[in-house]
């Protein structure tokens, strides 16, 4: 909560002034206070928190449960994944071998990846260092995830990289912001080939081992220690339950890292002192000129200019998000893996670090989190952001969940109706391949149609007829929570030659890129 101060009349001669607003930051107990009652409006099992101001940890704090199955309780060791604010760690390894000769920012990848290929030439030539970290490429947001998600395990980095240059352009290079993940993943393998070491060496022998970030770990696999580590959670038929945890490797310079509370302030508390750590700040893990190429705008991401901020720009520097918030300058990064998202948020100018960590994918609890405790230091009129947050998100939730009922409606009636415009399976079935996904097959299975792909195996599901030649895929899996209509376009003789997708819900993680899928048909039963 934040106080008012009055500023009352000194004399008669004096005129009243207008209330005032006071910087007065969050307690430890008023922080507790927002968490408690964070878990429980958005259903969050567990949550950690921590603040530093002034180079010193102000507060560190873990509340409610590790895992729903265990009932154990979150601390500040606690190790939750940290998912894309790893891509900060990146872009600080590059900035090192930037440091020391070994590259420059504006080096051409294929100088460092001679078999990197984007769709268009000109493009590819062009593509530097520096564009794989600020996602203006061209293609379209989150374009190639379903390699890395919700389990493309099966794909290599190699493949990877190989298969960019099947993703169409959707606007100019360098023209527009469209969050990507993959080009990260580029960005790990020039590390690797430059440094001599894999991406995951190099994090934890120059910026983990440093900064005595000893709990953390570059992916969850090479955790040294798993006893205090978060299940991940989210709503499975509207009840929150323990899901499977991601642990893509290809993904890791994207977003593999696990880390706690108490590491994660050692990280922040370098990024603030511009570089430098240790006792009284002798130690330099970057320096100050690293430190402000990250923080320098590379990509526009949009305008604004509304309460309580005012924040006039953001952009995307190199691994942040960028923006002004009352005049100071915001530093900032989310990331989001199944069951689990973050938020990490800077004021430079104020000293002050914010990191809040939680096991359930509701993105809401880590924003009332960190907008509530910014306010306090920022000394902005009081704004109960849990509940503007939850109104917020109960109306989105609500026009998505109409949305999506209306086509299961239409199923029922068209099943309870005997499907009287349903194609015949044997016009649908058989196998589809997408040049970077990799194939799909429709079958029948007892007179019920199923998808499923090759690549990606927790994409399996039944296919529910909708109308015409579109059905819906329900997957088995409903942890995923990304449910896809499927269009089959037939050819002349009226059998399906292809398949487009799209996510059911609008509310679907862009991560499902259903909607870059160009499956083709390659067989018939």
């Amino acid at each position: 909560m934040k106080r008012q101060v009055w500023i009352g009349l000194m004399t008669l001669a004096f005129i009243s002034f207008p209330l005032m607003a006071q910087a007065q930051a969050l307690t430890s107990e008023q922080i507790g206070q927002l968490v408690e009652r964070t878990l429980k409006t958005f259903d969050v099992p567990g949550i950690a928190v921590g603040v530093v101001k002034d180079g010193q940890v102000v507060h560190a704090q873990g509340y409610g449960l590790r895992s729903l199955n265990t009932g154990k309780p979150v601390n500040e060791n606690t190790l939750f994944g940290i998912a894309s604010n790893s891509k900060a760690f990146t872009a600080a390894a590059l900035g090192m071998l930037v440091e020391e000769g070994k590259l420059k920012w504006d080096d051409k990848v294929v100088d460092h990846i001679p078999e990197f290929r984007l769709y268009d030439p000109y493009v590819t030539h062009d593509f530097t260092i520096r564009d794989l970290l600020t996602h203006r490429s061209g293609m379209g947001l989150g374009a190639g995830d379903l390699m890395i998600w919700p389990d493309g395990n099966d794909f290599t980095r190699q493949e990877i990289i190989h298969n960019l240059r099947y993703l169409k352009q959707v606007s100019p290079f360098r023209s527009k912001y469209d969050y990507d993940n993959n080009l990260y993943i580029v960005a790990g393998e020039v590390i690797g080939r430059v440094s001599g070491s894999s991406w995951e060496e190099f994090i934890e022998t120059r910026i983990l081992k440093p900064l005595g970030m000893s709990l953390t770990g570059s992916c969850f696999n090479r955790l040294r220690d798993t006893s205090n580590v978060i299940d991940a959670h989210c709503p499975v038929d509207g009840k929150i339950q323990v899901i499977e945890r991601t642990k893509g490797e290809v993904m890791n310079a994207a977003g593999g890292i696990y880390s706690n509370i108490s590491d994660l302030c050692k990280w922040v508390n370098m990024l603030l002192a511009r570089g430098s750590y240790g006792q009284d700040g002798k130690e330099q893990l970057l320096k100050r000129s690293t430190i402000g190429e990250l923080w320098t705008p590379q990509t526009f991401m949009g305008a604004r200019n509304s309460p309580p901020y005012n924040t006039h720009f953001m952009a995307y520097g190199l691994g942040f998000v960028l923006a002004d918030v009352k005049g100071h300058l915001e530093v900032s990064h989310t990331g989001g893996l199944g069951g689990m998202v973050t938020q990490i948020t800077l004021f430079p100018e104020l000293n002050l670090g914010i990191i809040v960590l939680t096991n359930q994918e509701v993105g809401a609890a880590f924003t009332a989190i960190a907008n509530q405790i910014k306010d306090s230091y920022l000394g902005i009129p009081e704004t109960d952001w849990v509940q503007s947050l939850d109104e917020r998100l109960k109306s989105r939730a609500g026009q998505a969940d109409r949305m999506v009922e209306s086509v299961w409606n239409e199923i029922e009636q068209q099943r309870a109706s005997g499907f009287p415009n349903k194609p015949a399976s044997d016009l649908i079935t058989g196998t589809y391949q997408d040049p970077w996904f990799g194939s799909v097959t429709i079958y029948d299975a007892d007179g019920r149609l199923w998808f499923k792909s090759a690549r990606s195996p927790k994409l399996t599901g039944e296919l529910h007829h909708y109308k015409g030649f579109t059905f819906v895929a329900k997957w088995l899996d409903r942890g995923l929570n990304a449910d896809a209509l499927v269009l089959f376009q037939p050819g002349f003789d009226g059998k399906a030659q292809e398949i487009r997708m799209k996510a059911l819900s609008p509310l679907t993680d862009f991560s499902y890129d259903f909607h870059d899928l160009e499956l083709t048909r390659t067989n018939r039963p």
